[in-house]
């Protein structure tokens, strides 16, 4: 699985941040503002998953709490 947070270091990318850390998900970080204006990212923090649409703040955090309790996700039923 493949997980990108596109973050500012704002207080959401912050809280998002722990989560991701406290559920023990792998996942790489960006900074770039400039990358994300190009990727049509018009607010912050993103959750990239594979090729899965872009998660905003509180579907991220959703996918992160559906991730911890176990269920499969949508990707996962597919490898």
């Amino acid at each position: 699985m493949n997980v990108i947070l596109y973050t500012t270091h704002c207080p959401q990318c912050k809280v998002l941040e722990k989560k991701l850390q406290a559920s023990g998900i792998e996942y790489t970080t960006s900074e770039d503002v400039q990358k994300m204006l190009e990727l049509g990212f018009k607010s912050a923090p993103v959750l990239i998953v594979d090729d899965e649409p872009p998660y905003s703040f509180k579907d991220a955090c959703a996918w992160i709490d559906e991730y911890e309790e176990g269920e499969e996700c949508d990707l996962c039923k597919l490898t």
